[in-house]
């Protein structure tokens, strides 16, 4: 809500053309520029727009003396207007008028969250060329004669259906609208850019509902009504109904998925070196090893983010061979993935080493850990039964964090690898005044940091079974 009010009004939306090629083409002509610009606002949800043919309409006048530029029905028009709050102007060439109204900031948080949920059903489709369209939704089976749950009358052909993919159930009955993004992937929903796959289509053997076989990039698990005015024969001679507009597959998975994919492995990598390294150097309090791992630690901290990965990544070229971009190899080749990933998972080591240390450090001069001394157990004993478990609990209880936090991707590594993921998504969005990705972006991580401070909490409970969410007695 807050991201909403921001952008809305802290923001001139005047800046929403900075990176519109659009506008230059037509600024020889001034009154389609206008006219580009209010409806472009008007679909961002700035204002509402109409023009004097609409303004005509709603009067209970003449319509072709109203359309007569300073004609008194025109003139009486745009009184009616200004007298319900509608800034009333006219085109510089044409010279008849346009009016618009801003809205409320109150309406646009409303209108964003109320539109957030979208639920498909057999009365979402309003098509005036087919009139007698059958509204159902019923059983049947897909190209691949697996079962699936259909619908006459919704947007999506298939409401619910499987295949070979994780997690092998998929739904489209239930979908997030966040808009439409605007300028940059000017015309796809924001849901699209960041859940679509990406790269060259990839083609496959199918046999469409005219019974024509062909190879073919088309989706048929995401195909959409498509309006009869639209429809042409490359359509009639593959689907028998209006259900044509379909997605493609592709090679590349897509944004949130790389960023996930990288993320992850990274982050195995830094608890696989930094949790051992810093239970090491808590156990070796002082000596050589410990000492070598505070110099890694402070080398770390000390070293610019950008200036290691840039060292890494020539290292790893120069040496090895592994490429310096990921467009180099693409995401179907291995060396793609190594450098960002190993870089990734270095960056993180030196806070997961400082904090296990510490916490290790912190436990062993605890008055449970004298009294285990004094029951006679090894100093093993005490090291892994009483001690390692637990420091170990403020790191699993980050851990859901640390999971979920690698879908916002990492914006300096996967700039610099020019990997398409989420990391450099919201800066992106926020440079191109890409504002229904940055209310987008602003809402997901939002939630996912919530989600992950939950988790984590619901997390720490079976690691340590005294820690509980519930009190004795009820009382939460």
């Amino acid at each position: 809500m807050i991201a909403i009010i921001m952008v809305y009004t802290l923001v001139p939306k005047d800046n929403v053309f900075n990176n519109d090629n659009m506008i230059a083409k037509l600024n020889g002509k001034p009154d389609e520029k206008i006219r580009y610009m209010y409806n472009t606002w008007q679909k961002l949800g700035y204002l509402t727009f109409v023009e004097q043919k609409d303004m005509c309409r709603e009067l209970d006048s003449d319509y072709a003396a109203c359309m007569v530029v300073g004609s008194d029905a025109s003139l009486k028009a745009k009184d009616f207007y200004e007298q319900k709050g509608w800034t009333v102007m006219e085109f510089p060439i044409s010279k008849l008028l346009y009016a618009s109204k801003d809205k409320p900031v109150s309406s646009l948080v409303f209108g964003w969250f109320t539109n957030l949920i979208n639920v498909d059903h057999p009365g979402r489709v309003t098509d005036s060329g087919n009139p007698d369209l059958e509204r159902k939704i019923y059983f049947g089976s897909d190209q691949n004669g697996m079962p699936s749950l259909k619908c006459s009358g919704c947007e999506n052909q298939y409401l619910l259906y499987l295949d070979g993919s994780f997690p092998f159930i998929h739904q489209n009955f239930i979908s997030l609208d966040f808009g439409i993004s605007y300028p940059t992937y000017s015309g796809r929903t924001v849901v699209a850019v960041i859940t679509d796959e990406q790269g060259e289509a990839v083609s496959q053997q199918l046999t469409f509902p005219t019974g024509l076989s062909m190879s073919s990039p088309i989706n048929m698990h995401q195909c959409k009504y498509k309006p009869s005015a639209t429809i042409d024969k490359l359509d009639l001679n593959k689907f028998t109904d209006n259900y044509a507009n379909c997605s493609t597959n592709q090679a590349d998975p897509s944004m949130v998925v790389t960023s996930f994919i990288f993320g992850i492995l990274a982050l195995i990598v830094s608890y696989a070196i930094g949790l051992p390294s810093g239970i090491m150097m808590a156990a070796q309090k002082g000596k050589l090893s410990d000492k070598i791992g505070l110099v890694y630690i402070n080398f770390m901290i000390a070293v610019p983010s950008l200036a290691f990965i840039f060292f890494f990544k020539t290292v790893g070229n120069s040496f090895f061979g592994f490429p310096e971009k990921f467009p180099v190899f693409g995401a179907g080749d291995i060396r793609s993935y190594i450098l960002p990933i190993i870089i990734l998972g270095l960056l993180s080591t030196a806070g997961l080493m400082i904090w296990i240390r510490r916490y290790m450090i912190d436990q062993s001069s605890a008055d449970y850990v004298k009294f285990a001394r004094s029951k006679g157990l090894s100093q093993n004993e005490i090291f892994v039964k009483h001690i390692l478990r637990n420091a170990i609990i403020p790191i699993v209880q980050g851990l859901p964090s640390s999971i979920i936090s690698t879908i916002s991707g990492a914006v300096i590594t996967e700039t610099v690898f020019a990997i398409p993921g989420m990391g450099k998504m919201l800066p992106d969005a926020i440079n191109g005044y890409n504002n229904p990705m940055v209310i987008a972006l602003t809402f997901v991580f939002t939630t996912l940091s919530i989600l992950s401070l939950l988790l984590g909490d619901i997390l720490v409970t079976f690691v340590d079974p005294r820690i509980q969410l519930e009190a004795k007695g009820g009382a939460r």
